[in-house]
């Protein structure tokens, strides 16, 4: 597997055992609607936290977070829709959903984790 392959698979590892320390339970990772991918759905409490990761090996090109694009947004939000419409039995009606980005880069010898949420709104 291609090196920054890895460090994407690394990243949302990372970013699971992150969210499972701050009493998240994962509910669904890599689920895909059409083409869309959402990383990790997970839920704490009566929020749904759709959540990107981005990892990167450096900061010298951006933050992590400057790579979600518009475009992945738009898919992101009409993924949720599926999702939502797929399991609509599963929520309650004061389910809030949120979109969320973790951000990782690789430091010299480890991780640096940035949780950021209401990254972006439903619009």
């Amino acid at each position: 597997m291609a090196e920054h392959n890895e460090l994407g698979k690394k990243g949302e590892e990372l970013a699971v055992e992150f969210l499972q320390q701050n009493d998240y339970k994962i509910l669904d990772r890599n689920w895909t609607f059409q083409k869309a991918e959402i990383d990790i759905i997970a839920q704490k409490d009566s929020i749904l936290a759709i959540v990107e990761v981005k990892t990167r090996s450096s900061l010298d090109f951006g933050s992590p977070q400057d790579f979600v694009k518009q475009k992945k947004i738009q898919l992101l939000i009409k993924a949720v829709n599926a999702y939502i419409n797929d399991r609509e039995k599963d929520f309650n009606d004061d389910l809030n959903i949120r979109f969320d980005i973790i951000a990782i880069h690789k430091t010299e010898e480890t991780f640096a984790i940035e949780h950021i949420t209401d990254a972006f709104y439903h619009f």
